[in-house]
């Protein structure tokens, strides 16, 4: 089968495509999935690098998540038939097949088609978590989204609507921050033009927002740390910037606040009872249309090296994804 595989740790360079990559096959308690999209998310960038949580031995096929068809079972799996159409982010994504785990495998939202639905996995999943279970958002409440026009952002900035919130979006373009406006966000901060913390200060009336989004890391921040309102709560799910930044710890005591870590992998797998809830109540939101999955650009497998710079380079405007 024709795969994309990742032969050394040194980015797109490491990179081939592969016509002849051994095919998998379905072991007990497995899906064969006939893959048709996979959708980039940022850790696929690191790991190309060996930055990642997660390292695979070499050679690996990276991409996190995908959608396409069920082709075969293994035995004692009894979740699924040959012809259903899912989505997983079990991995192993950039491939005409993969063989995953029945538990990793999801019955994709009816609503939805091949490219919209691959991208659905890290990036809502990761965005619902970090404001239902960890930030405990409420309406009425203000949410500043740093990185608001990419793949996990501009989730967030939906999600902080559904649930009630003000929405700050921030980026460092004006094109992004369009794509903020139309997803709903109430206030915009071009933070590559603007000062951030001051005008967090005008928007906010001086109070500061209640919980702070981050994706991005990196010079944002501690300005954004500082912004933060009494009892206000930072959610660290990135370094999209490169920099993993140091920040003053008393900026927590002095505002109540607490800085809360975002690792939706070990958190589904530690909670998959909770996982499984939210995913059932994602899958409403998007059959219901409140949540509209934003696709900022698809390629070919064989244009994989301009998907990955998309991310790498930070232009990609929602979720990058790859036609299998």
């Amino acid at each position: 089968m024709k795969a994309l595989v990742c032969h050394a740790l040194t980015g797109i360079d490491g990179l081939r495509i592969e016509a002849d990559w051994p095919e998998p096959v379905a072991g007990p308690g497995e899906v064969l999935v006939d893959v048709k999209a996979a959708a980039l998310n940022f850790p696929d960038v690191l790991m190309l690098r060996g930055l990642y949580q997660d390292k695979p031995p070499l050679p690996f096929i990276p991409g996190m998540e995908l959608s396409g068809v069920v082709a075969a079972l293994g035995a004692g799996v009894t979740r699924f038939k040959p012809g259903d159409r899912v989505v997983s982010i079990a991995g192993r994504a950039l491939a005409e097949r993969a063989a995953l785990k029945q538990e990793l495998v999801i019955p994709m939202p009816r609503t939805l088609e091949f490219e919209a639905a691959s991208g659905i996995g890290i990036t809502y999943f990761t965005s619902y978590h970090a404001l239902r279970q960890r930030a405990s958002l409420a309406a009425g409440e203000t949410l500043l989204v740093l990185g608001a026009g990419g793949g996990v952002g501009t989730t967030a900035v939906e999600l902080g609507k559904v649930m009630g919130a003000t929405v700050i979006a921030a980026a460092s373009t004006d094109a992004k921050l369009d794509l903020a406006r139309r997803l709903g966000a109430d206030h915009l901060v071009n933070y590559a033009t603007e000062d951030l913390r001051e005008r967090l200060k005008a928007i906010t009336g001086g109070k500061g927002v209640d919980v702070v989004y981050d994706p991005v890391g990196g010079a944002y921040t501690e300005p954004a740390m500082r912004s933060l309102a009494w009892k206000g709560r930072y959610l660290v799910i990135g370094f999209a910037a490169g920099d993993i930044p140091r920040i003053p710890i008393n900026l927590a005591l002095l505002k109540g606040a607490a800085i809360v870590g975002v690792y939706f992998g070990a958190f589904a797998a530690r909670e998959p009872q909770v996982q499984r809830q939210n995913v059932k109540e994602l899958w409403e939101l998007i059959e219901s249309g409140r949540l509209k999955p934003v696709i900022g650009e698809v390629h070919d497998l064989a244009d994989y090296a301009r998907a990955f710079a998309a991310l790498e380079n930070r232009t990609a405007q929602g979720k990058v994804v790859l036609r299998i």
